[in-house]
């Protein structure tokens, strides 16, 4: 027999002098107010009972007088629970009724996710079961702002052999995505009086309102078919730091060329400046072997951002900053006023994922799978839409399509019409009055490829292709 105290918690404020009148009324109450839910289940009467200091006759009976009503339901063997019954109709409000349905897209291509269908959820379960037999007891405390060093050695073993990246345990600083990790360093370029950050002329507004949201301001940087103009760095005023993603720019999807790698290092010397490299599809490149993190040309002027969001899943929030070392102390002090570590059994099981070879491996697998989407992606427009043309490395998780002059909004809203969620690249433009230059007209759509799952992909490609003009 369990102990008297086995079973689920139930809050019941018992009121008046009796107590199975006051139970059925509380009980009663709770139900038709909805706290309880149909379908939850009720506490053994022995256990409710030892819970309350009442008999357990007194809670059967009030159980009786209550599935009598149709307020619960019990069945031998299987105990008691809140009835499912059925709710009134009620007329929708007004405005409701008034307001426009709007049509969930069929099929989406919208940049920034990888196709969450592939999430290797059995290799996950194995690590995190491994990972959680071998934690130490001071593994669930609060641990480290640096983050677990499990998580923090392989990863600077990975990062080293995979992106050129010079990484000491030490450096490397665990946070919950690029985001996070960029909001920390927001704070402490502001602790160091930087007054500006240069931004890519094409990005993410959300990147930017973040800078501008901590005081920040951010020039920006022109953006061609070499990449970022880093020779340009020079004549922005008080800028005392770069966000870039220079192994593939987004969403373009150009490499930085040599020379102006070298020209954003040369900047970062010559002003004590910091580069912001944002690697976040650096292992996906199909054409050729990647373009190692521009971080191993400089590792005290380069701060190294990553995750695992594009490589595995965004859900699982982990990313890592490798940092330059005096920079170190400014991000363990930001994330003290913050969000001060990130949970010790996810990072345990990225550690065991990576350090088993499991996460190079799973890798591998979306490089071919991904290149495959991209070679169809490519192959379908040469022989349905032979005018437009694909652009970019081969490489990430989306491609642009080139439109022609004029096109790009009417096919967003053709193709929304056809149920399928598509981006142009207007929406990725950034532009300001004292640039000193603008960015030249184009149309164009930023299409991710990797999204769909497999079953959805012939039908989402089959769509894009019918609304290209």
């Amino acid at each position: 027999m369990p102990p008297s105290g086995f079973g689920a918690d139930l809050l019941v404020e018992l009121n008046g002098p009796k107590l199975r009148a006051g139970l059925t009324d509380a009980l009663r109450e709770a139900v038709r107010t909805g706290r309880l839910a149909p379908g939850t289940r009720l506490p053994a009467s022995r256990s409710l009972a030892a819970d309350l200091g009442i008999s357990r006759n007194t809670v059967t009976e009030s159980y009786a007088e209550l599935v009598a009503e149709g307020w619960l339901s019990a069945q031998q063997g299987s105990g008691t629970w809140v009835a499912r019954r059925a709710e009134a109709r009620t007329a929708a409000p007004a405005a409701a009724r008034a307001r426009p349905t709007q049509r969930r897209p069929t099929y989406g291509l919208l940049p920034g996710s990888p196709d969450l269908t592939d999430f290797p959820r059995m290799q996950w379960l194995s690590a995190a079961r491994r990972a959680l037999t071998a934690a130490p007891h001071e593994a669930f405390g609060y641990g480290d702002a640096l983050g677990r060093v499990e998580l923090r050695t392989a990863l600077a073993d990975y990062l080293a052999r995979a992106r050129g990246v010079y990484a000491e345990p030490e450096r490397v600083v665990i946070c919950s995505g690029f985001h996070h990790g960029l909001t920390l360093m927001a704070q402490a370029l502001r602790a160091r009086r930087v007054q500006a950050v240069a931004v890519e002329s094409y990005g993410l507004d959300l990147y930017r309102d973040l800078l501008t949201g901590a005081g920040l301001r951010t020039p920006p940087l022109y953006v061609d078919e070499y990449g970022a103009r880093t020779d340009e760095l020079a004549r922005l005023r008080g800028v005392g730091a770069v966000l870039m993603t220079p192994a593939h720019q987004y969403p373009t999807g150009v490499a930085l060329s040599p020379d102006r790698r070298t020209a954003a290092v040369n900047w970062a010397r010559a002003t004590g400046g910091l580069i912001l490299e944002d690697d976040y599809d650096g292992e996906f490149r199909y054409d050729r072997q990647p373009v190692g993190a521009l971080q191993g040309l400089d590792r005290e002027r380069v701060v190294y951002f990553g995750s695992v969001s594009k490589s595995l899943a965004p859900g699982l929030r982990l990313g890592w900053m490798v940092l330059p070392e005096e920079l170190v102390p400014d991000i363990v002090t930001a994330k003290a006023h913050g969000d001060y570590m990130s949970s010790a059994l996810e990072q345990l099981t990225l550690a065991e994922f990576i350090a088993s070879g499991a996460y190079d491996r799973h890798v591998r697998s979306m490089r071919l799978r991904y290149r495959r989407r991209r070679d169809q992606l490519v192959a379908a427009l040469a022989q349905r839409a032979p005018g437009i043309r694909v652009t970019g490395m081969a490489a990430g998780l989306q491609a642009v399509l080139e439109l022609p002059r004029g096109t790009e909004r009417t096919v967003v809203e053709a193709a929304a019409r056809q149920g399928l969620a598509v981006s142009g690249i207007a929406q990725f433009c950034y532009e300001v009055a004292d640039a000193g230059w603008q960015l030249p007209e184009r149309d164009a759509l930023v299409v991710n490829y990797a999204a769909p799952s497999d079953s959805a992909w012939a039908g989402a490609l089959d769509a894009l292709c019918r609304v290209m003009p």
